[in-house]
């Protein structure tokens, strides 16, 4: 039960920060939501900041895998997995439930530079930046640190145009614009 109990809490609080936002979302508020105790909550999560950065924690983890297994159910070729990249982030786009990226949403939410909620975004995102530099390292891509830079800009880009304005079809757009980079002739090869 102990394990069920803090998995139930992360779990609540995780669906409460995301769809109100971490600094609107009160302890109380996950407790009652949970139908929990404070003491049970600070049991398992000392402080809100834990119970942050667990949430954010789960939600990377959540977030890799979703993206590695469409990845793989969807494309075999290097260049055709970064554009199922787009695909993937397209549906999740035009759920119901789509409040933005986790990692931007908490990112803003927590600005600062030393901030253990900015550097933990600022972590999911570098180690997506490696995903999309290795795939296009194995496409034979010039410059494949840059094209993935590019490939993060737009889909970040993309997220929260769609955050903003709904059915705006960014992440199509912005699969068309990485559709174009991989048009560009690479140098190394000529």
């Amino acid at each position: 039960m102990t394990r069920n109990l803090k998995e139930h809490i992360l779990q609540t609080a995780s669906g409460l920060f995301y769809s109100q936002g971490i600094k609107a979302t009160g302890v109380d508020t996950i407790v009652k939501a949970a139908g929990t105790t404070k003491m049970s909550l600070y049991k398992y999560f000392p402080s809100k900041d834990d119970l942050i950065l667990a949430h954010l924690q789960k939600s990377g983890a959540e977030m890799r895998v979703l993206i590695m297994n469409a990845i793989d159910s969807r494309a075999t070729q290097p260049k055709q997995k970064l554009l199922a990249v787009f695909d993937i982030f397209e549906e999740l786009l035009i759920t119901p439930e789509f409040r933005g990226c986790p990692f931007i949403n908490a990112s803003a939410e927590f600005a600062e530079e030393a901030n253990p909620v900015q550097q933990a975004s600022a972590e999911f995102y570098d180690g997506f930046h490696k995903l999309l530099t290795d795939l296009a390292q194995q496409a034979g891509i010039a410059n494949p640190e840059l094209v993935a830079k590019q490939l993060l800009m737009l889909i970040a880009g993309a997220i929260v145009t769609e955050q903003m304005k709904r059915q705006s079809g960014a992440m199509t757009v912005a699969r068309q614009a990485a559709e174009k980079l991989f048009e560009v002739p690479n140098p190394a090869k000529s």
